[in-house]
């Protein structure tokens, strides 16, 4: 079965939080048989900005940010049997929403939603939006995440059938390494500055820090230059993906945040919980539902309302009882939560077999 996928970008994570995602999910589907052409934009200096060559699981095709090279690049898959639009492309996102339900009937039309928070957002902000009369007429809709809540939403909106494929681990590129002394400190955490995380980065790593004044902390990420930052954090500025092992091997602890609608949705795990757990990175979170349907709060994963909890947690904890947490969170991670498992779910449904998370 061969599979386009229109995404933002496979080979850059460039101002792209879901490459990690993507690949992770594409390599699976590639080792059960599917054969996936990935088209992506020439935009935001991605292509400037590669951290992986082009892939043997999967042929890439880069068009120009121009509506005639969109066209070019839907004509070549026309004829594949799933054509996948995923959200936030960011380049011609509400035209490709309508182009690839132009296909032929054998085909399946899948949109994946990579951000489905903000679609629904979007839908229930403006009743004359085109993609309302859209949804009902995808075959599938995937999630990144979200569950219920999300599932629920969807169906309201018309879906014939909404199933979340959550983040997970990608066993051939993330895992532990020895540590580096340049990221070595007490609390690191990595996340691009977008108007829908900074208040909270403000609250759980910024406010975190000023407690804790005799501690180290890492920020890394793009676009946090012209952040105020207090005196014990180091900003590295945007970490290519070859360097997350690291990142999240070496620190004492490694801090999650979730964006503000994530959080508000839940069920929602973002990849660097994978990424860090698939390391055996001691994790903290901040708290939303759902948590404990992949990692168990206080074994595997530490839980924070705010930067108060967070301190707490950082000034508490030990290297060997990091150590425990993150060997506790690995565990779990390779036994439930890898693109292995994802992959086969993904697989089921487009089979014609509904496998529910």
């Amino acid at each position: 079965m061969n599979i386009a996928f229109f995404g933002s970008s496979l080979v850059s994570a460039y101002w792209n939080g879901a490459a990690t995602y993507y690949r992770g999910i594409i390599r699976a589907l590639h080792e059960l048989g599917f054969d996936v052409t990935f088209y992506e934009p020439d935009a935001y200096g991605r292509q400037q900005h590669r951290d992986i060559a082009d892939p043997q699981w999967a042929r890439v095709v880069v068009y120009e940010n121009s509506r005639e090279a969109l066209d070019r690049a839907l004509g070549m898959a026309r004829g594949s049997d799933v054509i996948v639009k995923a959200s936030g492309v960011g380049v011609f996102d509400r035209e490709l929403e309508e182009a690839v339900l132009d296909r032929p009937s054998s085909s399946i039309a899948v949109f994946w939603d990579v951000d489905a928070p903000a679609t629904l957002d979007r839908l229930a902000a403006d009743s004359d939006d085109p993609f309302h009369r859209l949804v009902p007429r995808y075959d599938l809709v995937l999630t990144y995440g979200g569950g219920e809540p999300v599932r629920r939403a969807y169906h309201a909106a018309g879906a014939r059938e909404c199933v979340p494929i959550y983040n997970a681990l990608d066993t051939t590129t993330h895992y532990p390494v020895a540590v580096e002394p340049r990221f070595d400190c007490d609390l690191a955490f990595l996340g691009n500055r977008l108007p829908d995380r900074e208040a909270r980065v403000e609250q759980f790593f910024l406010n975190a820090a000023a407690e804790m004044r005799d501690k180290r902390l890492l920020l890394g990420g793009s676009g946090w230059d012209d952040k105020p930052l207090p005196a014990n954090v180091r900003y590295l500025g945007h970490v290519y993906t070859g360097d997350h092992n690291a990142f999240n091997s070496t620190p004492t602890a490694v801090l999650n945040i979730s964006r503000e609608s994530m959080a508000r949705y839940g069920f929602s795990p973002a990849t660097r919980v994978f990424e860090a757990a698939g390391a055996g990175a001691c994790l903290i979170t901040d708290a939303w539902e759902g948590i404990e349907q992949f990692l168990d709060p206080g074994r595997e994963v530490l839980i924070a309302h705010d930067g108060a909890e967070v301190a707490q947690h950082v000034n508490a904890l030990s290297r060997d009882a990091a150590r425990r947490i993150g060997v506790a969170a690995r565990r779990r991670t390779l036994a439930q939560h890898t693109y292995a498992h994802r992959a086969a779910q993904v697989s089921a449904l487009l089979q014609g077999r509904t496998v529910l998370a």
